[in-house]
Order: structure tokens, then sequence, then C-alpha cells
């Protein structure tokens, strides 16, 4: 019976861990890493960016995010979205062609995969007659036509990537009509450019690398005028009303042709080089629009002075008497404007350009062009990412705060609304505000709105102004002066260059509640900051802390402590310094712990740690960690005077303590089986069998940084008696060793004048000199304390202090139980995983019930090194459930990760994207969107309207679709496509009509799409 019972007991709780738990990666933020191509549909308002890594991301309204990962790890070097359709056609470097779509599914759209192919040449051919390097997409919506390396074009078919030999147009057929004097010996080279006449569809032209255009008529299948050029070309650009053409060459020139559609031009109508005769920078792309009045607006990329700016990254708007040359930080990988209208052909309003650490959005429409800002894509790398730290449930007079000073911060931003605005966010709102602080190599620390789906820029607060650096001198560097050529003008916020890496920040600790915020860095600066939302000048206070205290024998090695400034300082409304701690010697903080309630701040180094009082701007503890054998200690991160001979001295040691381990291991094993089999039958009667344990090794105290400390931890509790609690710290160090301290306060009317001091309680050495990665006190009911302040402002449940409190360590090793006051073991959990499994990672989470709103559980959340994350039941120390979501090789993914009280989380996957994730079945931020497919005038139509974008210009729209009616009327729409082309398309799609999944059976397609790859709005 009482085996059935415990089953029964099991199922309940495997069923309520289903209703608790559930691992998922929903959403990335921030900036793709390594992007490579840059697409857009002025249909769908929707813009696509391609990386190096093989993704396709999508990108419209705030909140309309899609993802897709090709199966091919292979670099995206081309996007196109086909005209009036949610489809859309990717270019790998492997020269394979990828079709995209955007299907409904129970109510939200979905990026989905639905077919590939590759070109395949004549048997015998070289691959460059069949390496694409140039796209277009036909403004009929029905043909691809693929320039590539050998000067062949050839015509695809879509959806159904059939190739109609019959329209391609070979090199050959080019060559019969140029003449012979111009072709000569020389090949005309790659096919650079394909571009559609916006007045006839009917006509294409051919740009070659030799600098040869030919204007094709695609129905009588022959040339109709050549331009001879003579440079390099680069990119061409057919003019709205269709009789000029623009082309752009090597040599930073570019050139005016007329389209007459009979004869050879052999001369250009005008040839202009915009930055002077110096030998220049290639224009590789050149676009010229008229606006609603005035001269036309001539934008392009490149063209710069080769010897005096050849390492710019410019794009140049020239318009009347305008000249500007954007000057980016990073290289631009490619642009595109937005046009005003129903049809998207007039004015333009936006130009949007893609480079390579950041998405920059200019606006046309307002003087000065100023930058717009952006919702979404936000460089979070704009200075290297150092730390982070996520607040839940912010109070709205606390937001409010923080946005306002943000805004005082933006007021050389366009004021004009975000112009790709594609698709319908269906998210709903978030339950609450939360915040997101990133610490950056520059000293500054970013508020990033984490609520929802997007993470949105807030504010930006700046420590340098505290110490002498060269900032300042750098201020005005960003500006070109009066009368400088090229006129530049710096745009983007990326900026990898920090002026001092001391300046870096380590750690932060926000109270949400009153407005206090710490911040640590890399040269033992902790700063204490308050809210103002006033200008301030003031004298930042410090205070000088050793650490050492006076020991001798040590010298730092490392670096020097910040100069600080000692005369008042001006600081912008928003976080502002008060008062400044400077470790001695210089190390980093590597932790840091804020008490607003009791106006304390502790912090901890490689030597030790220390308790300041920043109401009474004094020192209340310092306490030094440092082992006589950790001399590696006193070299700090900038050292470079490490020693090999220590480091291998080490290494052996500890390979010659695994295998003595492992001797007495195997030769005590026989006498102790039987006891073992003993213990472990009569353990199996009264407790659930635990999983497999990994022996520990014990470490030993000569181990580098043993006194570095790990963690801090402030509660209210019981370290002298049972029956008076009293506030107390607690620290963990990298040595195993865990110290407690009480903290006697004065009473509130005296505590700006009587000290508060600290008195040694406890120690606690860990058998295994385990690093110590956190620390937490449990109440009478078994759950952790609260927060400063929370249970003053009613958001918390004061702390149970009838029954006893547990103190509950954490190691890399274990998690351990131990009973308050007298600090004896209670129980413990030893981490089970594969051989080598160590603790990252920790956070206290509450996760509430999917199905009962009331009902909810503290848990442990843990990331290993291993990259898996687990969920460790309090305060029973149970193992609940395990997922892996890290690769264990990312070692700077797992460093980077950080929890959030409610069981969801953040880690870096590249330097400018976080990957988020939920550990809860009731709390889940993810994408749901919609985007609908636009009607079209008519299928059939031979002839589509005049189009000067790359996907076509959209119809008038007739009516939105409804989301049950999306799929059948894509499908339908394919549907009509094929009746124009072949009847066995027609069959294959009225067969996914009836439930069969679509498939696509032309000639050299190269893959089924057998369901292809669904990436559902960002997962």
């Amino acid at each position: 019976m009482k085996r059935f019972r415990r089953h029964g007991q099991e199922s309940h709780r495997d069923r309520l861990k289903q209703e608790l738990y559930q691992f998922n990666k929903t959403v990335e933020h921030g900036f793709p890493h390594q992007p490579s191509a840059l697409g857009y549909s002025p249909t769908l308002q929707l813009l696509a960016i391609g990386t190096r890594s093989g993704a396709i991301k999508l990108y419209g309204s705030p909140g309309v995010e899609f993802m897709g990962l090709h199966d091919e790890n292979a670099t995206v070097t081309q996007v196109h979205f086909l005209p009036h359709q949610v489809e859309l056609v990717t270019l790998l470097d492997d020269n394979s062609l990828h079709m995209w779509t955007l299907r409904a599914h129970q109510g939200v759209s979905e990026l989905l995969e639905i077919g590939r192919f590759t070109l395949t040449g004549p048997p015998g051919a070289p691959p460059s007659v069949t390496r694409v390097t140039a796209v277009l997409a036909h403004s009929s919506g029905d043909l691809l036509l693929l320039g590539t390396e050998g000067g062949h074009v050839f015509v695809v078919e879509v959806p159904g990537f059939r190739e109609l030999e019959e329209r391609n147009i070979s090199v050959e057929d080019v060559h019969s009509c140029v003449p012979e004097e111009y072709v000569g010996r020389r090949n005309l080279e790659s096919v650079e450019a394909l571009q559609e006449n916006p007045l006839n569809p009917g006509q294409v032209l051919l740009g070659y690398g030799r600098g040869l255009m030919v204007l094709w008529d695609l129905d009588r299948k022959c040339a109709t005028q050549h331009f001879l050029g003579t440079q390099q070309l680069e990119s061409v650009w057919w003019m709205q009303d269709g009789g000029q053409i623009i082309s752009s060459h090597s040599d930073g020139s570019f050139c005016h042709w007329t389209v007459t559609g009979e004869d050879s031009q052999m001369e250009p109508d005008k040839q202009d080089t915009p930055y002077g005769s110096f030998p220049c920078k290639a224009i590789s792309k050149i676009v010229q629009l008229p606006p609603a009045d005035g001269p036309p607006f001539l934008i392009f990329s490149g063209g710069m002075p080769r010897a005096s700016y050849g390492d710019r990254h410019c794009i140049s708007i020239i318009h009347g008497k305008t000249h500007v040359a954007l000057d980016f930080t990073s290289r631009i990988i490619d642009f595109f404007l937005i046009r005003d209208g129903e049809r998207h052909e007039g004015a333009p309003t936006a130009l949007v350009v893609l480079v390579e650490e950041e998405l920059v959005v200019v606006d046309l429409l307002t003087d000065g062009w100023p930058v717009i800002h952006t919702p979404y894509l936000a460089p979070l790398h704009c200075s290297a990412i150092t730390c982070s730290h996520h607040v839940s449930c912010i109070p709205l007079k606390l937001w409010e705060r923080v946005l306002a000073a943000g805004a005082l911060q933006n007021t050389h931003y366009s004021g004009k609304p975000w112009p790709v605005n594609g698709g319908q966010n269906l998210a709903p709102d978030p339950p609450q505000r939360d915040l997101l602080l990133t610490g950056h190599e520059d000293g500054t620390v970013r508020f990033w709105d984490a609520s929802g789906v997007c993470l949105y820029p807030m504010y930006k607060l700046s420590t340098a102004g505290v110490f002498h650096t060269d900032a300042d001198l750098n201020d005005n560097m960003n500006q070109g002066a009066e009368g400088e050529w090229p006129p530049f003008r710096k745009v983007g916020n990326f900026d990898p260059y920090s002026d001092d890496p001391r300046l870096g920040i380590q750690k932060i600790h926000l109270c949400k509640y009153s407005g206090y915020l710490a911040v640590a860095g890399t040269a033992g600066q902790i700063l204490m900051m308050e809210l103002n939302d006033e200008l301030a000048e003031q004298v930042v206070e410090a205070t000088l802390v050793d650490l050492l205290q006076g020991q001798e024998g040590f010298r730092w090695k490392g670096h020097a402590r910040l100069e600080m400034r000692e005369e008042p300082v001006t600081f912008p409304p928003g976080f502002q310094p008060f008062s400044l701690v400077q470790c001695q010697p210089p190390a980093v903080v590597t932790a840091l712990i804020l008490h607003s309630e009791w106006k304390l701040v502790a912090f901890g180094t490689s030597h030790g740690f220390g308790l300041y009082d920043y109401q009474q701007r004094s020192p209340v503890l310092v306490r030094c960690t440092l082992n006589p054998s950790d001399q590696l200690a006193m070299e700090g991160p900038l050292s470079r005077v490490k020693s090999i001979k220590k480091s291998l001295r080490q290494s052996f040691r500890r390979i010659r303590r695994s295998r003595v381990s492992v001797r007495k291991h195997h030769a005590n094993n026989a006498a102790k089986l039987q006891e073992l089999n003993a213990r472990l039958e009569a353990e199996l009667q009264e407790m659930e069998l635990a999983p497999v344990q990994r022996k520990i090794e014990a470490r030993s105290s000569d181990d580098s940084f043993t006194g570095l400390v790990r963690t801090l931890y402030f509660a209210d509790s019981f370290l002298s008696d049972a029956s008076h609690s009293t506030p107390s710290l607690w620290a963990g160090t990298n040595g195993g060793s865990v110290f407690a301290y009480i903290l006697r306060l004065p009473s509130v009317e005296r505590r700006t004048e009587d000290p508060v001091t600290a008195h040694p309680a406890k120690e606690i050495q860990l058998m295994h000199r385990a690093p110590v990665v956190g620390l937490v006190v449990l109440d009478g009911r078994g759950a952790p304390l609260p927060e400063p302040l929370e249970v003053a402002h009613d958001l918390s449940r004061s702390a149970d202090m009838q029954g006893s409190h547990h103190l509950l360590v954490i190691s890399e090793e274990q998690f351990k139980l131990f009973t308050l006051p007298k600090v004896s073991a209670k129980m413990k959990l030893k981490l089970t995983a594969t051989e080598g499994s160590r603790v990252r990672r920790v956070g206290v989470a509450w996760f509430g019930s999917s199905r009962v709103e009331e009902y909810g559980e503290s848990g442990l959340v843990v990331l290993t090194n291993q990259g898996d994350l687990l969920v460790v039941s309090l305060p029973g120390i149970k193992m609940q459930v395990q997922y892996p979501c890290i690769r264990r090789e990312d070692v700077s993914g797992i460093a980077s990760c950080v929890f959030t009280k409610h069981g969801q989380g953040f880690y870096l996957i590249s330097p400018s994207e976080f990957e988020r994730f939920t550990l809860s079945a009731r709390w889940l931020v993810e994408p749901r969107c919609l985007v609908e497919a636009p009607s079209r005038l008519s299928a059939s139509a031979s002839i589509p309207p005049p189009r000067s974008q790359p996907d076509g210009a959209p119809t008038e729209h007739s009516g939105h679709m409804t989301v049950s009616e999306d799929v059948e009327s894509s499908a339908r729409r394919v549907m009509e496509h094929a009746l124009l082309n072949d009847e066995q398309v027609l069959q294959e799609i009225q067969k996914s009509l009836e439930g069969d999944e679509m498939t696509y059976l032309e000639n050299n397609m190269k893959g089924l799409s057998a369901g292809g790859m669904v990436m559902s709005n960002g997962e």
C-alpha cells in the first residue's frame, strides 16, 4: 500500500510540475550578429535582415518579429521580397536559393521555408556559369531573374523554382548585339546589376562588371539598346520616369544615360565624381528620387577620397545645395528608402541604413535630417556589455521618472514615428514593468524596458564624469568642422572604443522602492547614486577602503585606481552619484549588495569585503580574505605578469590529488560494499531514490583566488540565539568559506548620529572548499526572506519569525541547508549531471501555476557550466526539472546569464544579442503577430502598375483577409500563378488544398520543402 500511495503522490507531483515549469526560448533581443543582407517590402512594410550564420529575421511594427534559420550554415548574401505577396527569397553564399512565406497558423503568422533551388549548368560547365551574383524579383510576382558570374541571366518561375530555359539570356546573345570593337578579347565579366523599367515591366537592364549595360526586351528576347561604359560597374538605378539611368562605378564616379530604345550610347550624358579628381573608392550603390517639390534626392554609399578618407564608412545625401556625408562607425551592408503615398512611389520620407553593428533610420522630412529613435534592433553592444542586472515589477513612479530622464537625453532625435510599421502585434500588454540594466566597458549603465518583446532603450547613465578621463577631449570630435570637405556628420550609437578600461561596470544593484543605485567597476570603485529629477552640481564624497588592512608581503601589480575629480561636477537629471567608495588595492569588484532600508551597501573583491554606511558616508566593516598563497590575486585582471610555472604546478597538483583519491576509493570499495548496500536498502524504505551523484573532489587551500568574494547577502534572521532576530551580513568566498556578521543598527531617531557596528558571529568552512556562489536565508515557512522595503510597500508578506530559520549555502558542487542559529547541517543535494558539472549562476524565483492562479512555489533557478538549467525546490532542495539551454562551449553566454524573479532569464548569444528564455509555465513573453497578404488587382494581369521599389508597387487594397482565410487565399494566389504557366504545378497545389503538404517537383529543384523549417515568431 505504501508503494502505491507514493506512486500516486509522484503522479500528482508530476502533474504539478507541468503546471509550474515549462522551458521555452522565446525571443532574441538586440541587434543581429554579423548581418550580411538587407531587404524591404514597401507592400508589407517589413524589413528583413540576413546574417552570416544563415539566420533570416523580419521586423515590422514594434512587437512584429519573425525568425528563420537555414539548414545550411551559410551566409545570407541577398534577400528579396516577391511583389504583392508574403513570400521572400534568400540567396546564400553556397549558391542556393530559398523560398520563405509568412503563413497564418492558429491566428498568428509564422515564417516557413517552403522550397529551395540551386541552378545547374550544362555538363562540364565551370561553376561560374551558375554562380548567382544578382537577383531581380520581377514585378509580375511570377519570375526571378538570376544574373551569374559567367554573365548569363537565368529566368526562373516562382514559387515552383522552375527554370524557363527558353527565356534565359546567355552571354553569347549579349555578345552578338554589342559592337565588336567594344568587346575585343575581354569578356563582359559577371552580372552586377539587374533593374526593371519602372514604366514597362517587359524591359530589363542588364549591368555587367566591365561597364556594359544592355536594355533587354523580355517579350521579344533581344537587346534594344547598349550603354558602353568603360569603368568597372558597381550598381545601376533606373529613374522613375523611365527615361534615364544612373550608373555608379569603382572609381568613385556616377554617370547619367538616356534611354531611347535604339542604337548604342558610347558616352554618358553626364559624368560626375562627387569627391574630387583624386582617386576615390567605389560607389557601391546609388539612388535618385524626386521629392514632392524641389530638387531630387541623390543618395549613394562610398565614393570617399581613397588616400584621405578611405577608412570611412559613408552614405552621402545631396538635395539641392545641401550635401551631407553620414559617417558611420562600422561597415555599411546596404540601405533603402521609404517613400510616401499609397503606392509608396512618392517623395522619400526616411533613409534606412544597415551597418555591421546597428540599424540607423534618418528622417528626410525634417530639417537637418535627424535620426529616428529605434524601438527595437538597438545596438546593445554600442560599448561592450560587461554585466547585467534585472529588476521586476517596477513601481510606476520610478518608471516615469526614469522615462523622463531618458526623454531629456533624446531631444536630438526626430519626432517622427517609426516608419517600418507592417503587421499587427497581437501579444497582450505586459502584466508588469520590468527593467534590464546593462553595464558597459565605457563606464555607462543602460536601462532597457524588458517588459515585452521589444527591448526598448529608456535611459543611459554615465559614470565617467566623476573621474578624470580623456572623454571630454573626444566629445567634440563627432561633428565635422565648419567648411570641412567632405561634409561629414557622425551618426549611430556604436562606439567600440573605451577611453579607459578601468571605467568598465562589473556589478549593479538597484532598489526599485527607494531609487538608490549602486554601481561597481573594474578599478575597485563603488558609486552610490540617487534618482534626482533636477540638474545638480555637487562634489562626490570619496572614501578609501584598505582591504589588505595593512598586511605585509603583498604588492599590487595591477592597474592604478582612477583619479577622481575634486571640483564640483554638474550632473544631468537622472541617477546622480553622491558617494564613492574606493577599494585598495583597486581590484575588480566581484560582489555587490544594497540594503536601502538599512542604508548600507556591501562590496567584495579578490582581497576581501567591506560594508559602507551611505547615509553617514562612513565605512562600517572591512575584512581581508586573502590567503597567503593568493599571489595571483595581487596581479589584477590587466596585469601581464602571471606565472606560467605556478599554473603548471597547480595543474599537476590537481592531477596527483585526483589519482590518489581514486586509489583510496578503489581500496576501500570492497570493505564498504556490504555496509553501503544495507544502508541503501534502509534509506529506500523512507525516501525516494536519489539520482547517481558524482564524487566531489576536495580542493586545496593553495588554489589561487581562494579569498575572492563570490556572493554577499543581507538578512534579518537568528544568529546569536533563537529568540531574537538581528540584521546580519553574509559573505561567501571562492575557497568555500562563509562569514557572518551581526549588524547593530541605531534607532530611527539616532540613525544619522550613532554609528552602525558589525560583529563577527559565524564562520563556515565547506569541507571540499568549493566556491560559494549563493546564500539564501529561509524563514519559518521555508520561504526566502523578502527584499528590503518590499513588506513596507505591501508587496510581500512579512517573513515568518516564529519558526526556525535556515541558511542555504549554494556552492559550485552542492546545495547544503543549515539550521540557524546553531549552523548545523540539515540536508544537502549534490549536483547530479554529467561529469564536471558545476553551478555557475543561481537565483530565487517564484513559479506560478498555469492552472490555479492562486498557487505558486519558490524555487532556485540554477545554470551549470554544462549550459543546463535546473530548478531546485525550496525548502526541500530537491531537483524538479532540468533542461539543456546553452552550449557548454559558449562560456561567455553562460557567464552573462541573468535570472528574473518570475522564472525567466537572459543570456548573450552574441556580443549584440540577448536570448530570452522562460522556465515558468505561467509567465511567457514571446511575439504574437499577424501579417496579412495584400490583395491584388488582377492575378492574370501581364503588366502590373508602374514601380520603382525592388518588390514592386503595391496595388489598391480591396480589403484585408481574415485570419481563417489566409492560408487558403495564399494557396489560391499561388494557383493563379500556376494557371499561367504549368498544369503540373496546379495539380500539386490542388493536393495541398486537400490537406497534403505542398511539394514542388519542378526541373532543377534540389530539395523538397516537406514542411520546411518552422520558426514561429522568434522561437
